[in-house]
This record gives structure tokens, C-alpha cells and sequence, in this order.
């Protein structure tokens, strides 16, 4: 399934999105699936610079919150795991 951004798309199975998406803490969750190939693969792809561009425009963190790359590849992640599970 597709979850579609401004400056990317992130391709993520129904049964990760379900997995990382849950009530509660999704962190190790997160961890685990983000490690798979198949992901780690296309956010390997993403430009530092243009994941912390496009998390700037959520508001939900200050400029010296997103200066870790890997913390920033968790929060996208996770933020398209919850969107594929909300458009089910």
C-alpha cells in the first residue's frame, strides 16, 4: 500500500501499517519493520534534508528536534503506517 507525501511515497504492506500503528507505544514495533529490506531499501532512498523538510510541515517539532536522521526515519514511518491504517 501506498503512503503518498509531498516530496516522497513510501510503499508499506497492510499487515506492517496494522503492526505500527496501534494504540500505545508503536516503538519497537517501528524498529523492527522499518529494520525489514523491503523498507530499509526505500528510506535509505530519502534525503535528509527532504525528510526533515517534509516533517517540518506536520508543526509537531521544533527545527532542533529533526536534526537526527534515523529518529526522522522512524517518525515517517511510523506517520505512514498510521495513515495507510486510516485509509482502510
Amino acid at each position: 500500500m501506498l503512503a503518498m507525501f509531498e516530496r516522497f511515497t513510501l510503499n508499506i504492506t497492510k499487515d506492517s501499517a496494522l503492526a505500527c500503528s496501534h494504540p500505545g507505544d508503536c516503538e519497537a514495533d517501528v524498529r523492527s519493520e522499518m529494520d525489514l529490506p523491503r523498507y530499509r531499501h526505500q528510506l535509505a532512498k530519502l534525503d535528509p534534508n527532504t525528510l526533515r523538510a517534509e516533517l517540518k510541515e506536520y508543526g509537531a517539532w521544533e527545527p532542533e528536534d529533526l536534526l537526527d536522521h534515523e529518529t526522522n526515519l522512524r517518525r515517517i514511518f511510523w506517520i505512514a503506517c498510521c495513515d495507510i491504517r486510516e485509509s482502510l
